[in-house]
């Protein structure tokens, strides 16, 4: 089971193992992490669960989608490695990965 470590905007970390096939935004409503909003439930469609992937971690992913990509491009604090948590599917085979959760994300 894939772990995720979740980077919270007061400085704290939170590791949760997250079944694959989830996503990243999944893994922090079920275990009620704070920061992650996901008002649309993950229909990529309202961008309240902003996430910042740098490094290793975004590399085990692939390339956001044009309808993720239109979104970011208007969220404040957007970021390069900008991502939103409900189109990171886990799979596996992943190495443990770290997400930092943007503070603009609507909480």
């Amino acid at each position: 089971m894939p772990t995720v470590v979740y980077r919270l905007p007061d400085g704290t970390a939170h590791s949760v193992d997250v079944p694959a096939g989830q996503t990243v935004m999944d893994g922090s409503v079920r275990n009620n992490l704070p920061g992650i909003v996901a008002e649309c439930g993950g229909s990529c469609s309202c961008a309240t669960c902003h996430v910042y992937v740098e490094d290793e971690s975004a590399a085990a992913f692939g390339e956001p989608s044009m309808e993720e990509q239109d979104l970011l491009e208007f969220l404040d604090g957007a970021r390069s490695c900008s991502r939103l948590a409900c189109q990171l599917v886990l799979n596996a085979e992943m190495e443990p990965i770290t997400v930092t959760v943007a503070q603009s994300n609507g909480s």
